[in-house]
């Protein structure tokens, strides 16, 4: 194929020509092969014009030789491979940045789909972005407090931190994602959200605008929707575009800003569709050799830097297939985030929401975040005396499974009572409903206090003499009603529904 001669009509700025070519060696998927290109680099923009005067867009993947790959952003159905035109823009994809973004819907190439003008700025960025220099890091600390018991008492999210939250099919990912964007707050400081929905069927992404119009009304948050009908190159960009604007409100306007990927393993099966389009050596299950290393340009441009007020938080969403966490997307995951939130399939069964199972969740920051000038000076070793008695409750149930409860010991007894108590009055909450942390903690040592004070070996004697409500007679916490009835525990001070 031959170049034409180039022309200035289109061009992206005034001082670049865009080098035209006619024609397509191969259509395949979401994919154009371009011979004959020189002065070609990867991640260029591109132009796809088609006969009928339709406009398409695609990124430059590989160069080799003369030969350029263009993945079409809005797909190859219809194009003609001999009737084609090929311009390249000499620039990387990017999104021009500013305050603009806030308070609107976007689609996943930064287009609106809220009926409003598109965005303008005179600043642009290149959506691949880059992580963040670790000499320049700095430590997270401090809480961004979600409004949710069980996530802000027992694995706390910091400034700067990677909390993904592993889910299954048919358990409530998406709600919880769209609880975390709506209720999170960093107290007196300024925030926002940006929410990024990958692969999202058109009732889900209309629930996820519902839940989060409140947020985007008062121009705090940023929504960028993908749906599952949507090309599938547009949600391998639809995170970094979220990113790219995150990056620009947290380390040039010194805002603390929260980022909610949902679902991320929807982005990873886009790599893959991609990827057997090139036709590229698999790897696990499918995925490309390099997944690992994508999931790391993306994961780590979250964090804080050092002299900067602001602060990038991530919290990716993704689903296990057949609810297996050694599947590649979250075992690869796991190595590049700091710990994880892992939602269980049986207390969803028993109507319990969030599902959070605590004893596989785990914060590895929370020391970072918590404590005393943070939360509460009893906070850290009030978490780990729970998870210490959920411990020795969850051993004396499979106990009580195996001989029967009648043969229980009194104590292990009171531990399946603390349980219970545990999951119906601080895990469980309404999906409206936002607790205030000092409420979360008090919930906390009501529940706590069920067992004995001889049981509480990792409290401070001070922190008892404080909170601690003395150990409540047989069977008084116990009630008739189901772990999944919200109203069985009326709100504490500071708690609110929505």
């Amino acid at each position: 194929m031959s170049a034409v001669e180039p022309t200035r009509s289109g061009a992206p700025s005034e001082l670049h020509i865009p080098l035209e070519y006619s024609g397509a060696a191969r259509v395949g998927g979401p994919l154009l092969a371009i011979r004959g290109v020189e002065g070609v680099g990867w991640d260029e923009i591109a132009r796809v014009r088609l006969p009928s005067g339709e406009v398409r867009y695609g990124l430059v993947l590989e160069v080799s030789g003369d030969v350029a790959i263009v993945e079409v952003l809005q797909g190859t159905s219809g194009v003609d491979p001999d009737l084609v035109t090929v311009a390249f823009e000499g620039r990387p994809f990017d999104i021009p940045v500013g305050d603009g973004w806030l308070g609107r819907v976007w689609n996943g190439m930064g287009e609106p789909i809220d009926g409003g003008p598109p965005m303008l700025a005179r600043e642009r960025r290149a959506v691949n972005g880059s992580p963040l220099n670790p000499s320049q890091r700095d430590v997270p600390s401090k809480p961004v407090l979600t409004g949710i018991s069980v996530i802000d008492a027992l694995a706390t999210l910091v400034r700067g931190q990677k909390l993904p939250v592993f889910s299954s099919a048919g358990l409530p990912h998406l709600e919880l994602a769209a609880q975390i964007a709506a209720q999170a707050n960093v107290a007196g400081e300024n925030f926002k959200v940006v929410v990024a929905g990958m692969g999202l069927t058109h009732t889900d992404a209309a629930a996820m605008r519902q839940v989060l119009e409140t947020r985007a009304a008062s121009g705090d948050l940023v929504l960028v929707l993908d749906t599952a009908d949507d090309p599938v190159v547009q949600r391998v960009l639809t995170p970094r575009v979220a990113l790219t604007i995150a990056e620009y409100l947290a380390f040039e306007r010194d805002q603390h800003v929260l980022v909610v990927l949902a679902d991320v393993t929807s982005y990873c099966e886009a790599l893959r569709e991609v990827s057997a389009a090139r036709g590229e050596v698999p790897g696990r299950r499918a995925y490309p050799g390099y997944l690992y290393s994508d999931l790391a340009s993306l994961y780590e441009r979250c964090g804080r830097i050092r002299g900067r007020a602001g602060s990038v938080t991530l919290v990716p969403v993704l689903t296990m297939p057949g609810g297996d966490i050694t599947h590649p997307v979250p075992d690869l995951t796991g190595y590049i985030t700091e710990g994880q939130i892992v939602l269980s399939a049986d207390l969803h069964a028993q109507g319990v929401y969030p599902p959070v199972d605590v004893l596989a969740t785990l914060s590895r920051l929370m020391r970072k975040g918590a404590g005393e000038g943070r939360t509460r000076a009893d906070h850290v070793p009030l978490a780990a005396q729970i998870i210490a008695s959920l411990s020795r409750a969850r051993a004396a149930r499979e106990l009580a499974d195996l001989i029967g409860a009648e043969a229980l010991t009194e104590t292990d007894r009171i531990y399946l009572e603390f349980e219970d108590a545990f999951y119906r009055d601080l895990v469980n909450q309404s999906s409206d409903e936002s607790r205030s942390m000092e409420g979360t903690l008090d919930r906390a040592w009501r529940v706590l206090s069920v067992l004995p004070e001889r049981e509480l070996t990792m409290m401070p004697a001070a922190s008892i003499a404080a909170y601690y409500h003395g150990a409540l007679p047989k069977g008084t916490r116990r009630t008739n009603a189901p772990l999944g009835d919200h109203a069985s525990t009326p709100a504490a001070p500071g708690e609110s529904h929505g």
